[in-house]
């Protein structure tokens, strides 16, 4: 991988598992490809040269089938040398046995016809193997390779190799007159154009190849970015939303103002709590209270906003707004009182000390969007009704009571069309004065 995809995969983690996914699962498919196509190669031979000479080829192809499963067994993502040696030597040792005579064979031929049994096309199936495998970047390389050691042997053969001048002799009279026809037959021939031809088309081939697998392999790092993007909305919305956000062309980000319900919520007597236990005892609170916390809103088509240390905001119409929002933050701060009395038993059986939470939940007016500079964006919901029900949680102490929602929220939650009505829990209570405002506020509780 490039340096920028080996960042990308480090603070990427899906991306990291998709390439590696892809990698040994294309890896394993290859070379059991490779094995079958090696396989029938092997039934196909004797049909071309029924002779003992033929168990050479045989012997080679149990060897090639054999590199295969060593090269599976060395597989690994990002660069390795031992791999790319083991491709090198498939390449190498094809192009050996292919401008070389075989030791076994009966009759003396010149080493140049060994390029009329038209080998070359076997360097085909194993670059199209190497797609199923390899990055683009090592499929080109193996048809670099390939192309130079393919010059190189045919350097080697018209320098070093055998010829018999017998034939080139015959040939020529058998052709007298007809120089093209000389030319092919002449078995002392290396016949470099058609060698050249064989090289630039082999090229031409790796390269479009290779642009498929980069191709492939943008499309992998996309999936893994959605993937990640996922994710990361699943930890603020709940699964069914995070379909459709992902399947939204909206700009969830626009700032704009909608009405939603905002909820806080908040350990009673956290700060004690933490000063007279151990801090494993108190993460392992916050994390019981966090998982329980999360799965009211989540349950409830609700956003979870923010942590706030052992506190928590808590969003109902965000990023779209739904008919029962309202209602739905009323069951939501319901479900949470019964999941901490619930919580509190288990507790109780481990000698801690049970504790309580205070809730405030307020309808009404908020602006939403993206806020921070474009290196370190946050999803945020800001303004009036926000800081109200921030000030309801916190009077809960004063009111001696557990929830404290808004007239404004039970008066929206009470034109929900649903079966449910949770605003009947709630009694109300007299007008209450909250820091920071100048006009009292009617309040109900629980």
């Amino acid at each position: 991988m490039q340096e920028e995809e080996r960042q990308q995969a480090r603070s990427n983690p899906f991306l990291a598992q998709a390439l590696e996914k892809e990698k040994i699962e294309g890896h394993r498919l290859a070379i059991i490809a490779r094995t079958v196509a090696l396989g029938l190669v092997g039934l196909l031979l004797p049909f071309l040269n029924f002779s003992p000479s033929v168990l050479y080829y045989e012997a080679t192809l149990l060897l090639f089938i054999a590199l295969g499963w060593l090269q599976l067994r060395m597989a690994s993502v990002g660069y390795s040398k031992a791999e790319l040696l083991l491709i090198f030597a498939d390449v190498g040792l094809l192009t050996l046995l292919f401008t070389t005579p075989n030791p076994f064979f009966s009759q003396d031929i010149p080493t140049a016809f060994m390029y009329r049994f038209d080998n070359f096309i076997y360097f085909f199936m194993f670059l199209a193997l190497g797609t199923l495998a390899y990055s683009y970047r090592t499929v080109w390389a193996m048809g670099t390779w390939v192309a130079l050691l393919w010059l190189i042997g045919l350097g080697g053969v018209s320098w070093l190799g055998q010829t018999i001048p017998g034939l080139s002799e015959a040939a020529a009279i058998a052709f007298e007159g007809h120089p093209l026809i000389r030319e092919e037959m002449d078995p002392n021939s290396i016949q470099a154009g058609v060698r050249v031809q064989e090289i630039l088309v082999f090229l031409i081939v790796a390269g479009i190849l290779a642009l498929k697998g980069w191709r492939s392999n943008q499309l992998v790092m996309r999936q893994a970015n959605i993937a990640a993007e996922r994710a990361n909305l699943s930890r603020y919305f709940p699964s069914s939303l995070v379909d459709v956000l992902a399947a939204t062309d909206r700009d969830i980000g626009a700032v704009r103002t909608q009405e939603v319900a905002v909820l806080f919520t908040d350990i009673v007597g956290f700060t004690q709590f933490a000063e007279q236990h151990t801090p494993e005892e108190v993460m392992d609170l916050l994390r019981h209270y966090h998982a329980f916390v999360e799965r009211s809103i989540f349950q409830n088509g609700g956003t979870l906003d923010k942590y706030l240390g052992d506190g928590v905001m808590a969003t109902f119409g965000t990023p779209e707004t739904k008919p029962g929002d309202a209602a739905n933050a009323l069951k939501a701060a319901m479900q949470l009182i019964e999941e901490t009395e619930s919580f509190n038993k288990e507790l109780e059986t481990r000698g801690i000390t049970p504790i309580s939470v205070s809730i405030g939940v307020h309808f009404g007016p908020v602006i939403l969007g993206d806020i921070g500079p474009s290196r370190r964006l946050e999803f945020a919901v800001v303004g009036d009704t926000v800081n109200v029900a921030s000030r309801l949680e916190a009077s809960t102490r004063e009111l001696g009571c557990r929830c404290v929602v808004s007239e404004e929220l039970i008066r929206q939650a009470a034109r929900s069309e649903g079966k449910d009505h949770p605003e009947k829990a709630f009694s109300a209570r007299d007008p209450i004065k909250l820091r920071g405002r100048q006009n009292s506020i009617n309040v109900w509780t629980v």
